[in-house]
């Protein structure tokens, strides 16, 4: 289910659609929604990694939920080299919606030095990171 087809679509604060796809922006979350072919790698991170700390600052605590409703590639390889883009990201969760979205996002688990990251629905995903990001002891105001 995309983002704006969910009970979720009202609270979305800004939309941004670029070459990779869509990031919808929450109070402290973004929802990513990455188009369909596209291959995830180091060189075009900084499409999504930019808009992300265009929009939540340089210090701001945030979390991230890849909604996989499209099916495409990730380079895990270079997840470290994600994070040291993302300095501020501090919680991350996948959302697979089929078969292979599921497998993927626990492959994506694996690969990541946070808790659990894959999710069976949205409600679960963007609730279990907004609640790590505000738990964190570095939760700011809202904007």
């Amino acid at each position: 289910m995309k983002i704006t087809d969910s009970k979720f679509s009202d609270q979305i604060l800004k939309c941004i659609e670029n070459p990779l796809g869509n990031i919808y922006f929450f109070n402290h979350v973004a929802v990513v929604e990455i188009h369909e072919g596209v291959h995830f790698d180091i060189q075009k991170a900084p499409l999504i990694i930019t808009e992300l700390t265009s929009y939540f600052g340089h210090s701001q605590p945030y979390g991230v939920v890849a909604n996989r409703i499209n099916s495409y590639s990730v380079d895990l390889l270079d997840t470290h080299l994600y994070r040291e883009q993302a300095k501020n990201l501090y919680a991350y969760g996948v959302v697979g919606h089929d078969l292979a979205g599921k497998m993927n996002a626990e492959l994506e688990n694996d690969f990541c030095s946070s808790d659990k990251v894959d999710y069976e629905n949205l409600h679960d995903a963007i609730f279990n990171v907004y609640n790590k990001v505000k738990n964190s002891g570095l939760f700011y105001s809202t904007k």
